[in-house]
C-alpha cells in the first residue's frame, strides 16, 4: 500500500484544522489536492526510474511521522542555531521552526517599502490577491508529491519583491527541526520578483535533535519578471535522521538572471528536484550544487532545465564527494525547444568517490529540438589522484590531510559560483570543517 493514505486518513480526519491556519488561496486548492492523491494509481515516486538509481519518495514518507495540524506550541532555542564561529553575514532574518514562519525583531520596519518576507499563511490572509495570483501556478498539480505538499501544508514563507525594488541586503531564511516526537513538516515557499527587481536570498536548513527523526517536504515556486535579478543560496546541515524532499520549479521571464547553488553538508536521506523555465529571450541561468556524503548518506539531485525562448543561457554544474557507504545521483537534463535558436546550455557533473563501498549514479540527457544551439553535458566519476596523493605525502604532507586538501580544492569552483557577500568565506569554511569531520552549526555549540 502507498504511504500516500496514512496522509490522506490525517487530512479527512481534521480537515478544519488544517484550512483554520490559512486564507483561502491556499484552502482552495486542498481539495483538488485530495482528489489527485485518491486516485486508485496514486503514488509517490520508487527508487528506481527506467533502470537508473534514484532516492526513494516513497520510502522517506512511509515511516509513521507526526503532522502538527492543531499547531500546538513546541518550544526550541532559536538563538542556539546562530552560535557559532562561522562569519556572520549582514542579513535581514526570518526562521521557519518545523513550518512556522518566525520574523525576527523589527524585521517588518527594515523591509523597502512594498518588499514582504513573511508568513505564507499570513500572506493568504492579508494579501490574498497577490497570493492567488502566483500560488500553485507553477508545481504541478497533478503530480502527487506537491498535491501531498498541497493538501497539509499550513504555513511556509512569502517573498515578494516589487516591480522596480533592488534589496540592497540578503534575506536570510532558517529552518530548524526541533520536535520531542517523529514529525513531518509540509513548507511552502513563493518567491515573486517583479519586473527589474533584485532579490538575494541564503537558506540555511537545521535539525537541533540529531537522535530524532524528521521530514521536510517542501515545494519552492519562483518567478523572476523581467529583467529582474534573483540569487539563492540553500545550505544543509541536518542530520542522519533527518529526510528531506524539495522541490523547486522556477519560471523567469525575458532579461531575467537566475542563480541557484544547493551545498548539503550533513543529512540522511535529501532528494532535491529543480525545474527551470526561460521564458523569454536573453534569461540566464546559472544552477550549481555540491554534496558530500559520508556514513550512509543518500543525496540525490534532479535538474530539468527547458529553453523555450531564444538567445538564453543555461550552465549546471554539480559536484559530489561520497565517502563510507554513502550513495549519490544526480540526473540533469536540458530540453531546447523549436521556439528557442540560439541557446547556449551547458551542463556538467564531476564525482570523486573517497571510499570503495561510496556509491554514485548519474544520468546527464540533453533534448534539442532546434540546429541553432550549442550545448554540451558531461559527467565523470573518479577515485582522488593517487600520483598528487604520493606528491602531496613525499613533500611531508601527512595522508589524511592530503586527502582533505584534494578534496577541498575539488569544490572551489563550485564555491566560486556564490555572490552573496562573504557566503563564499562562509562556504569554504563548512567545507573545511567538515572533510576535517567537525560541523559549523548548532549541533557543537550548544553553550
Amino acid at each position: 500500500m502507498s504511504s500516500i493514505k496514512q496522509y490522506t486518513d490525517l487530512y479527512d480526519a481534521n480537515r478544519e484544522a488544517v484550512n483554520a491556519t490559512a486564507g483561502e488561496p491556499l484552502n482552495a486548492l486542498r481539495d483538488d489536492a485530495r482528489r489527485v492523491l485518491g486516485a486508485e494509481c496514486a503514488a509517490l515516486p520508487t527508487r528506481s526510474t527506467e533502470g537508473f538509481e534514484k532516492t526513494s519518495v516513497e520510502d522517506m514518507f512511509a515511516p509513521d511521522y507526526g503532522v502538527n495540524v492543531n499547531r500546538v506550541g513546541i518550544p526550541v532555542d532559536v538563538a542556539a542555531t546562530f552560535r557559532c564561529d562561522v562569519p556572520n553575514l549582514s542579513t535581514l532574518q526570518a526562521t521557519v521552526v518545523n513550518d512556522k514562519f518566525v520574523p525576527s525583531a523589527s524585521l517588518e520596519e527594515r523591509m523597502p517599502d512594498g518588499v514582504r518576507f513573511m508568513s505564507l499563511a499570513a500572506a493568504s490572509r492579508e494579501l490574498p490577491e497577490i497570493v492567488a495570483r502566483y500560488y500553485g501556478h507553477l508545481a504541478p498539480a497533478g503530480e502527487e508529491s506537491v498535491a501531498l505538499n498541497t493538501m497539509l501544508v499550513q504555513d511556509g514563507v512569502f517573498i515578494y519583491v516589487p516591480r522596480g525594488v533592488r534589496m540592497e541586503k540578503a534575506l536570510q531564511l532558517v529552518n530548524i527541526f526541533s520536535s520531542p516526537a517523529p514529525l513531518a513538516a509540509f513548507r511552502r515557499v513563493l518567491i515573486v520578483a517583479e519586473d527589474d527587481a533584485v532579490l538575494t536570498l541564503l537558506v540555511c536548513d537545521h535539525t537541533q535533535d540529531r537522535e530524532q527523526r524528521y521530514l521536510a517536504s517542501q515545494v519552492v515556486e519562483l518567478y523572476a519578471g523581467r529583467n529582474a535579478r534573483v540569487e539563492i543560496c540553500s545550505i544543509e546541515e541536518s542530520s542522519p535522521a533527518t529526510s528531506r524532499y524539495s522541490r523547486m520549479f522556477v519560471s523567469q521571464s525575458e532579461g531575467s538572471e537566475v542563480t541557484l547553488n544547493n551545498t548539503t553538508l550533513t543529512c540522511g536521506v535529501t532528494r532535491n528536484d529543480f525545474e527551470i523555465s526561460l521564458n523569454g529571450e536573453h534569461c540566464d541561468c546559472r544552477l550549481s550544487g555540491m554534496a558530500i556524503g559520508s556514513d550512509r548518506m543518500h543525496i540525490d539531485n534532479d535538474t530539468a532545465i527547458y529553453h523555450r525562448a531564444a538567445h538564453c543561457h543555461s550552465n549546471q554544474l554539480f559536484k559530489y564527494v561520497m565517502d563510507g557507504e554513502s550513495e549519490g545521483a544526480f540526473e540533469g537534463s536540458i530540453t531546447v525547444t523549436p521556439e528557442a535558436p540560439y541557446t547556449e546550455a551547458y551542463q556538467s557533473n564531476r564525482n570523486l568517490l573517497a571510499s570503495d563501498h561510496a556509491r554514485m549514479h548519474c544520468k546527464p540527457q540533453l533534448i534539442i529540438n532546434n540546429d541553432e544551439v550549442k550545448c554540451s553535458h558531461g559527467a565523470t566519476t573518479g577515485q582522488l589522484d593517487e600520483d598528487a596523493l604520493f606528491y602531496m605525502r613525499s613533500r611531508g604532507i601527512p595522508g589524511d590531510e592530503a586527502r582533505r586538501m584534494l578534496m577541498q580544492a575539488f569544490m572551489v569552483d563550485v564555491i566560486e559560483t556564490v555572490t552573496i557577500p562573504g557566503l563564499q568565506e562562509r562556504l569554504r569554511h563548512l567545507v573545511d570543517r567538515r572533510f576535517s569531520g567537525s560541523l559549523g552549526n548548532c549541533e557543537t555549540c550548544k553553550k
